[in-house]
């Protein structure tokens, strides 16, 4: 299957990473960093950093993560929940989900 010349993104996915590129310009521009300087800090090209802060939902999602991270912008609160087996969290999600991701065979009846 070939990739697809553009991807649709719904309107709530392309305002959040517009906002988020917003924000992580506005906290740039405040500690007064370059955008080289930015770059240079979170390991990636100057592109990268003016395509994330314009709202470009292409970008890697890790990229933006960490430039965020380094801004200091807080991407999740602290009292969320873990990623762990063990928590209430997990085991209310995984309940959701079916217990095979194959349907039970049909017995096809041939008794004529």
């Amino acid at each position: 299957m070939s990739k697809p010349a553009s991807r649709a993104y719904s309107r709530y996915s392309r305002e959040a990473v517009v906002l988020l590129g917003q924000m992580i310009r506005l906290e740039r521009i405040g500690r007064k960093l370059t955008i080289v300087e930015l770059a240079e800090r979170a390991g990636v090209s100057r592109g990268l950093i003016q395509r994330i802060e314009r709202g470009e939902p292409s970008c890697a999602i890790g990229a933006v993560f960490e430039v965020a991270t380094i801004m200091g912008i807080k991407l999740f609160e602290a009292d969320q929940p873990t990623l762990d087996a063990n928590t209430a969290f997990n085991r209310q999600t995984l309940a959701l989900l079916p217990k095979s991701a194959r349907s039970t065979r049909k017995v096809i009846k041939d008794d004529f």
